[in-house]
C-alpha cells in the first residue's frame, strides 16, 4: 500500500510548478490530465489537503452507544471514530505509541479498551494510555496517560449528526468552514427534528481511479448521464435519461462546495415534487424548520447530487427498488477515499429520515443499492469510465504531449434573481462547478506556504531564499524579523 512522505525541496518545486500549470489552465477552461495519477501530487494532497481541512468521518447513528466505534480514514491513515465512556465522540490514530503497530483490526464494535496485539499496551476508549503488561518490572511506574495516549484529532464537530474531523488546530469552526453549503445541508437533512439515520454499515470497494474524479463528477456533472447511463433507458429500467442534463440546475456555494438540482416533477411526472417522497413520509416533514427559499427549492428543484470539498458527496434521487416498481427517493452518502495515486476506495452509506416507516426505509435501502451499491447499475457505469482517466494521467504519451482536458462548455452565468446564498444557475451545462472544485484544489495545494511553522519560514529567510525549507544560518534573527512583521500586521488589522 502506498505511504506518503514529505516532499523534498525538489519535489516541492515540481508540485508548485504543476499547481501553477493547473491554475493557468483553468484560466483557459482546461485541466492537465497528469494530476490524476502522480506520486508527488498524491503525497502533497495527503499533507496539504487531508491533514489541513475538515474531513467527513461518519454519522452519530453509527455509534449510538458509549464504547461504539467504527474504523475510518483521514488521507491514507486509518483512524478510530469512537464514542468514549463519557459519550464524547473522538477520532483516534490507530497506531500504538510503543512500537507503532495498528491496535484495532475490526471494522466496528464496542469496547472500553483498545489493546495492542504486539506487546499489549492498552488504551481507554478516549485514547488515554491505560496500562501495559509487567508494569512494575518493565517500567517501574505508570506512564503519563495523556502523554502516551493515542494521537487524537484536535478538532471533531458534527452537523445534523454528520461527524467531521480535522488534524489541524488552525481550521475555522465546521459551520464557518462549510460556509453557505450549510444552508443546503440544512434543506436536505433538517426536515424533521429526529434527523436522518444510517440504514446499514458502509460498503467499501476499490476503484482504480483518482479520488478527484468522483468528487468532480458529483460536484456538477449531469452531462454524462445521457451517455454513460443510457443503457438503463435502453433496457426500460429508467426512461428519459438522455434528457437529465437539460432538467438539471447548478448551486454554487463557494469553496468547491456545490450541488446539482433537478426539476424532477418535470423530468418524471408532476407528483415528483420534494424528491418524489410519498405522502407517508412527506406528511411528517416539519417545513417550518426551513426558510422560504429553502422550501421553494426542495419543492421544485431539490439538490439531488453534490460534493463538499474535498471528498464527501451526496445523492438523493427517486428510483425503483426493483423492476416495475414506482420510483422512491433514496439518500446515498459517499466518500472518495484516496489510497494511492490513481486508486481510491469508494465508501457508500444509505440514509433515511428516522421518522419514515421501517417498510419505507427497507425499500429506500434497496433502491439506493440497486443503483449505487458496489454492484449498482449506475455505479458500475461510472467507475468504469473514471478508471480510464487514471490511465490517461499515467500515460507517457499524454504527459509528453502536455494533454489538457476540456472544460469549455457554453456558460450562461448565474441567475440574478436568486434569493438564496451562493449562486444559482438555471442550466447545469457549462462545467463551472467542476472548475470551482479545481480552483479550491489549487488554493489548498498552495496553503502550506501560509501555514509553515515560523521556524521553517525563518530558516528559509535566514538562508537568503524564499520561504521554503532552508538551511541554518541566523535563524534567530529571521525569527525576530518575522515576529516584528506579524506584530506590525496585527497593529494594522
Amino acid at each position: 500500500m502506498h505511504r506518503y512522505q514529505s516532499p523534498s525541496p525538489d519535489d516541492a518545486a515540481y508540485i508548485d510548478a504543476v499547481v501553477d500549470r493547473v491554475e493557468a489552465s483553468l484560466d483557459e477552461s482546461l485541466l492537465p490530465v497528469d494530476i490524476f495519477n502522480d506520486d508527488r501530487i498524491f503525497a502533497a494532497e495527503m499533507q496539504r489537503i487531508f491533514t489541513k481541512n475538515w474531513v467527513f468521518m461518519g454519522h452519530e447513528s453509527e455509534i449510538p452507544n458509549k464504547g461504539d466505534f467504527v474504523m475510518r480514514r483521514i488521507g491514507v491513515d486509518r483512524v478510530i471514530l469512537v464514542r468514549d465512556s463519557t459519550g464524547t465522540i473522538r477520532v483516534l490514530n490507530n497506531h500504538c505509541r510503543h512500537r507503532g503497530t495498528e491496535i484495532c483490526h475490526e471494522d466496528s464494535g464496542n469496547t472500553s479498551v483498545f489493546k495492542c496485539p504486539y506487546h499489549g499496551w492498552a488504551y481507554k476508549n478516549d485514547g488515554d494510555w491505560a496500562g501495559a503488561p509487567l508494569m512494575k518490572d518493565a517500567y517501574g511506574e505508570k506512564l503519563d496517560a495523556r502523554d502516551w495516549g493515542l494521537l487524537r484529532a484536535p478538532k471533531v464537530e458534527t452537523l445534523f449528526g454528520f461527524v467531521f474531523a480535522s488534524l489541524s488546530e488552525d481550521v475555522p469552526p465546521l459551520r464557518e468552514a462549510l460556509g453557505d453549503a450549510v444552508w443546503a445541508f440544512e434543506a436536505i437533512f433538517n426536515l424533521h427534528e429526529d434527523g436522518v439515520e444510517v440504514l446499514g454499515p458502509p460498503e467499501v470497494f476499490t476503484v482504480k481511479a483518482d479520488w478527484k474524479n468522483g468528487a468532480e463528477n458529483f460536484a456538477g456533472d449531469a452531462y454524462h448521464v445521457g451517455t454513460t447511463h443510457y443503457s438503463n433507458t435502453l433496457d426500460g429500467f429508467i426512461p428519459g435519461l438522455n434528457n437529465v442534463a437539460v432538467a438539471a440546475h447548478g448551486y454554487d456555494f463557494g469553496n468547491g462546495n456545490s450541488f446539482i438540482g433537478h426539476s424532477i416533477h418535470e423530468l418524471i411526472a408532476p407528483p415528483f415534487t420534494l424528491w418524489g417522497y410519498p405522502e407517508e413520509v412527506r406528511s411528517q416533514f416539519q417545513f417550518d424548520r426551513l426558510d422560504d427559499v429553502q422550501r421553494e427549492m426542495i419543492e421544485n428543484r431539490p439538490p439531488t447530487i453534490g460534493t463538499i470539498f474535498p471528498n464527501l458527496s451526496y445523492l438523493r434521487f427517486p428510483q425503483p427498488y426493483k423492476e416495475n416498481e414506482w420510483p422512491i427517493p433514496f439518500t446515498n452518502i459517499r466518500v472518495w477515499q484516496p489510497v494511492a495515486p490513481g486508486v481510491m476506495e469508494l465508501w457508500t452509506w444509505e440514509f433515511e429520515y428516522t421518522c419514515a416507516p421501517q417498510e419505507y426505509k427497507d425499500k429506500a435501502y434497496l433502491a439506493g443499492q440497486y443503483g449505487f451499491g458496489s454492484g449498482g447499475v449506475f455505479e458500475q457505469d461510472d467507475t468504469v469510465v473514471w478508471e480510464g482517466i487514471a490511465k490517461a494521467g499515467k500515460s507517457s504519451w499524454a504527459r509528453e504531449a502536455g494533454m489538457r482536458l476540456h472544460l469549455r462548455q457554453k456558460r450562461n452565468g448565474p441567475d440574478p434573481e436568486w434569493q438564496g446564498p451562493g449562486r444559482y444557475y438555471e442550466s447545469i451545462l457549462g462545467e463551472y462547478l467542476q472548475e470551482e472544485f479545481y480552483r479550491r484544489w489549487v488554493k489548498e495545494m498552495r496553503s502550506h506556504k501560509t501555514t509553515q511553522p515560523a521556524e521553517i519560514r525563518a530558516a528559509g529567510i535566514a538562508a537568503g531564499g524564499a520561504e521554503t525549507v532552508g538551511t541554518t544560518a541566523s535563524t534567530e534573527t529571521a525569527l525576530a524579523a518575522i515576529a516584528e512583521t506579524e506584530k506590525k500586521q496585527g497593529a494594522l488589522a
